[in-house]
């Protein structure tokens, strides 16, 4: 492997690590910084560790292979995801920042809806922490998959060799530094994704004998046919349901959501959106280019991709120095880290601050409770590597699953909790239920390829939540919001 790969990868290495280091010094003192970062994120950090943490390797493996193979229609899975983060900042964050503040400054999302709900506290905490790390156990392993699928096609390395690499040098920095460690390396690696997926379509469209856009259009649909660049064709209403369903999971990502809670104020959730949505445009865009022009360069030039999710790799490897290919590397390493350092977080917070706290040692002092946040990632870590052990995993199949159970568990609990003043910790416990128990047997009945799970569960866990609260006596356990 040519030196200047291993010098730009090295130079990242050391970058994430000295972030680390700085947040272990400045911002571990107690739960809530370790946690949450003393809600004291600048509206740029929150809005790119939001769209990191967001997007995963499924930026630059998964949403370019779905479109390398199949075309332009993949990319209604992108429409629905910016149109539902949009929807999601302007109704859940600003909401989200508040109350959970307003509400004995929960300091995670269980410990919101406990505080929200003190007539089902200790079950909603409970089963909700559940749901959390047995997710997020499944979304982890889809970034170690990701991780071994690099180390294998750039490195000829083992396939557990990278599964192992990537999930050692997250934990370091996750272990060390907590949330603000988690947050401010998001933010560089954000950079660095968006970066990567400006550059790679424009190279590929003018190195060497490049096509340009509408030379290689033609050639796509003569080698691929003439449907390949059409958003419509070959699509059923169903298919386009689902994919565009998938911007209904913004509202229950706990990773994601938390960003919200730590911002700085209320009042600068507008800017945080404004810089997101900007971030997420660019990134989408580029992804989608990536993988239809990625495609008519690999038929341009006959080259055979075992793998469609690995042709970022692939091309990364071909048209780049050394010095180029490695930051491409750190970007694929970035986008993969981001979401697996964050998951790692939000599942540690869910088993120290609601199961271990909650339930076991309710006097736990700070030292105490940060110590056993970091056990927990490195417990929920170890359970991810087991799911990832198999090398034929697809990451955009692992990570629609988890997205599924999220959004169906926690998203009409999320939205109708900050909103709703009606609804009732029955209810709440019921929606949690349902979403959850449906997106899982929807899974097993083999129906995901009618239609994605989260549809169903999401409709589900709505209606169970509101004839639920309907039924049951309002104890009035809503909270007036000091301001609007």
């Amino acid at each position: 492997m040519a030196t200047g790969i291993w010098i730009s990868l090295a130079a990242y290495f050391l970058l994430m690590l000295g972030i680390g280091v700085y947040a272990w010094r400045k911002s571990t003192s107690n739960s809530e910084e370790y946690m949450l970062g003393g809600r004291n994120l600048p509206p740029s950090v929150a809005a790119l560790s939001a769209g990191a943490s967001d997007m995963s390797g499924w930026l630059l493996l998964g949403l370019p292979g779905a479109l390398f193979v199949s075309g332009l229609s993949q990319s209604w899975i992108g429409i629905g995801l910016f149109i539902g983060a949009w929807v999601n900042w302007v109704v859940v964050a600003p909401r989200l920042r508040q109350q959970t503040e307003e509400y004995d400054n929960s300091l995670t999302i269980p410990g919101f809806l406990g505080n929200r709900f003190p007539s089902q506290a200790r079950l909603l905490r409970i089963v909700s922490a559940i749901v959390i790390v047995v997710f997020f156990a499944v979304y982890t392993a889809s970034g170690l998959v990701g991780g071994g699928k690099l180390f294998v096609s750039a490195f000829n390395g083992g396939y557990m060799s990278g599964v192992l690499l990537t999930l050692g040098i997250v934990m370091v920095y996750t272990v060390m530094g907590g949330f603000l460690a988690v947050s401010l390396t998001d933010f560089v690696q954000g950079i660095i994704m968006m970066l990567a997926l400006v550059i790679m379509p424009i190279v590929i469209l003018t190195t060497g004998q490049g096509d340009g856009i509408a030379t290689a259009a033609d050639r796509l649909r003569e080698a691929v046919g003439p449907d390949y660049l059409s958003l419509t064709a070959g699509l059923t209403f169903m298919g386009w349901l689902s994919a565009v369903a998938w911007g209904l999971g913004y509202f229950g990502q706990p990773h994601i959501i938390v960003r919200f809670m730590a911002i700085r104020s209320v009042k600068e959730v507008p800017t945080a959106r404004n810089i997101g949505m900007s971030w997420m445009a660019v990134s989408l865009i580029g992804a989608i280019s990536l993988g239809i022009f990625g495609r008519a360069y690999a038929e341009r030039n006959g080259l055979e991709v075992a793998d469609p999710e690995t042709i970022f790799i692939i091309l990364s490897n071909l048209l780049f120095h050394p010095l180029v290919t490695g930051f491409l590397y750190a970007a694929l390493l970035a986008a993969i880290m981001s979401t697996v350092s964050s998951q790692l977080l939000v599942a540690s917070s869910s088993l120290t601050e609601d199961i271990y706290h909650t339930v076991f040692k309710r006097d736990a002092t700070d030292r105490e409770l940060v110590t056993v946040g970091r056990i927990a990632v490195l417990l929920v870590g170890l359970v991810a590597v087991v799911i990832a052990s198999n090398p034929d995993a697809q990451v955009l199949g692992l990570v629609s699953n988890a997205w599924a159970g999220f959004g169906a568990a926690f998203g009409p609990l999320i939205i109708l909790a900050l909103t709703w003043k009606r609804m009732t910790g029955a209810g709440a416990v019921a929606g949690l239920i349902v979403g959850a128990v449906v997106v899982g047997v929807w899974i097993m009945l083999g129906l995901s390829s009618t239609l994605y799970e989260i549809v169903p569960g999401f409709i589900a866990a709505w209606i169970a939540i509101v004839v639920v609260s309907n039924m049951t006596p309002d104890t009035g356990e809503y909270r007036a919001p000091k301001t609007v």
